[in-house]
């Protein structure tokens, strides 16, 4: 859902300078350099669709060991996802404003160690199915930036998005692992909830949660 632009934003996102690149930014030179960027080596993990930042900011407080970086199309959302980034003084956060129809061109082969995709937009029609962020054309550019043995980590509430993710992902030979259809029935310590995933739970959804691994006959 495209929300409703906030002109004020443009401004004050330039406020977090230092862990945001906003609409309009130079991130040409991040391929192949984001031990640059962040000023160590530690494995580099990636949220596509961060939106404000509730999900990446907690999972980069508990393992200040691993990079992250947070994209989002839409400026108006990451700039509270750099703002909860900044007030918590996350240095190994980076957020960009950005369409991951790109991401061969932002990370280098093999770079990305692990991608999180959190309640991704649907597309239920058939004829913007290439626009699904699991469909074969995005686990292609996927497949292209994770390390060997890189890992997408996918939740939905929209069961149909979730068994064309498992039926695409197995057809293009991903190895599939923790594949539930009721995550929270689980009770997992550990799960992290993003602000949909909140919202979804307390209307009574159930949440589909799956892991696929990179396989080796992949390039």
């Amino acid at each position: 859902m495209r929300l409703r632009r906030k002109p004020w934003i443009d401004t004050a996102i330039l406020d977090y300078g230092d862990f945001v690149t906003p609409l309009g930014g130079d991130w040409a030179g991040f391929a192949g350099a984001w031990r640059e960027t962040f000023g160590r080596s530690a494995p580099l993990h990636i949220e596509i669709g961060v939106g404000k930042g509730d999900f990446l900011t907690e999972l980069a407080a508990r393992h200040p060991e691993i990079n992250y970086v947070g994209l989002e199309a839409q400026q108006g959302v990451l700039y509270f996802a750099a703002r909860k980034a900044a007030e918590r003084q996350l240095r190994n956060v980076r957020l960009l404003v950005f369409d991951a129809a790109h991401l061969t061109e932002l990370f280098a082969p093999h770079e990305v160690d692990r991608i999180y995709l959190n309640f991704s937009d649907p597309w239920p029609k058939a004829r913007h199915a290439k626009r699904r962020l699991t469909s074969e054309q995005f686990l292609a550019r996927y497949a292209a930036v994770l390390r060997a043995d890189g890992e997408i980590h996918f939740k939905t509430d929209n069961m149909g998005l979730f068994d064309y993710s498992l039926a695409t992902m197995e057809r293009e030979g991903w190895q599939l692992s923790r594949v539930t259809h009721d995550l929270h029935a689980l009770a997992e310590p550990d799960n992290i909830m993003t602000e949909y995933e909140r919202k979804f739970s307390a209307r009574g959804a159930k949440i589909g949660r799956l892991v696929a691994r990179r396989s080796p006959e992949q390039g």
